[in-house]
């Protein structure tokens, strides 16, 4: 009883703190959007960006270091060697709980360039928050059914062109567009419903990456593969905070994307093959590292 009392109020501290931190950094990155806004120009909006990104950097140390104040979690990295803060990178992961995202930024902040991530258009909403991924160019993608486009067949496209227009703010300053690809989180229900080839990951979709790819105009030359384990099981967020998640580990990797990884996805059948190949390759891959990783096969550097 006095366990749960104790991390419930580790819980509430780490919550009220983290509420505090992004408070303290909304007002500064907000004011800055702004006056991005107010000059249109390649060079200040570059300049904005980078101080946009460090106001973000510090808001995620911050972050970090309530983590490693207050909780106990320990943390299992292996594979940062080659990790450079001057590069372009296409950042995927497997993604199974709001916990994958603290783990990305702790990991990766002050290592690589600022994780951009493609977010649902709903979580603009957000207090705070959702200005701030608006500010920091976060892309918001609206998904529309099959059933909404075969109503209004116009639509179609829309979210590639969502995807376009993020990309070219990405053209000016080395970035991280993260993806996880599998496009939902992990549940055992999803998996047995889509019939998975894999043990822990559902269907990798190919067509954002492939896409994103290809509208970088090869700036992204390396792949990072980032896996996500909790030995413990899967944790909420509210266990996270409460100090309830006992190790955390992750495998990163860092693979070449090369020219014959840029092609027009939707058009041309055979790169859509190849490229669903390679990309079914990697979750080959990661569905046995993450075995690894559950199985206490894996040890830190």
């Amino acid at each position: 009883m006095q366990n749960k009392l104790i991390e419930r109020l580790r819980g509430s501290l780490s919550a009220l703190l983290y509420f505090f931190n992004t408070l303290f950094w909304f007002m500064p990155v907000l004011g800055l959007a702004l006056l991005k806004l107010l000059v249109p120009l390649n060079a200040w909006r570059t300049g904005c960006n980078r101080l946009l990104d460090g106001c973000a950097g510090y808001w995620i140390g911050f972050s970090n270091l309530i983590q490693q104040t207050l909780l106990k979690t320990r943390f299992e990295v292996v594979g940062l060697d080659n990790a450079s803060l001057n590069q372009w990178y296409m950042v995927v992961a497997n993604h199974q709980s709001w916990v994958d995202i603290l783990v990305l930024q702790r990991v990766f902040n002050q290592k690589i360039p600022f994780l951009k991530f493609f977010l649902k258009k709903e979580l603009i909403w957000i207090p705070f928050l959702g200005l701030a991924w608006w500010a920091l160019d976060f892309p918001f993608m609206r998904r529309y059914s099959k059933k909404l486009l075969e109503k209004k067949p116009y639509l179609k496209g829309k979210d590639i062109e969502t995807t376009r227009q993020a990309c070219a703010k990405f053209h000016h300053m080395p970035v991280s567009v993260m993806n996880f690809v599998e496009g939902t989180r992990f549940t055992a229900h999803k998996h047995d419903k889509q019939a998975a080839p894999y043990r822990h990951l559902l269907h990798p979709r190919a067509g954002g990456i492939a896409f994103t790819l290809a509208a970088m105009d090869g700036r992204l030359h390396q792949l990072v593969d980032v896996t996500i384990g909790y030995p413990g099981g899967i944790p909420s967020f509210w266990d996270f905070m409460c100090g309830r998640v006992g190790t955390i580990r992750v495998r990163v990797r860092f693979l070449p994307i090369t020219q014959h990884l840029v092609g027009d996805y939707f058009n041309d059948p055979v790169f859509q093959h190849d490229f669903q190949q390679w990309l079914n390759g990697i979750w080959r891959d990661k569905d046995q590292t993450l075995s690894q990783l559950l199985n206490d096969e894996t040890r830190p550097c």
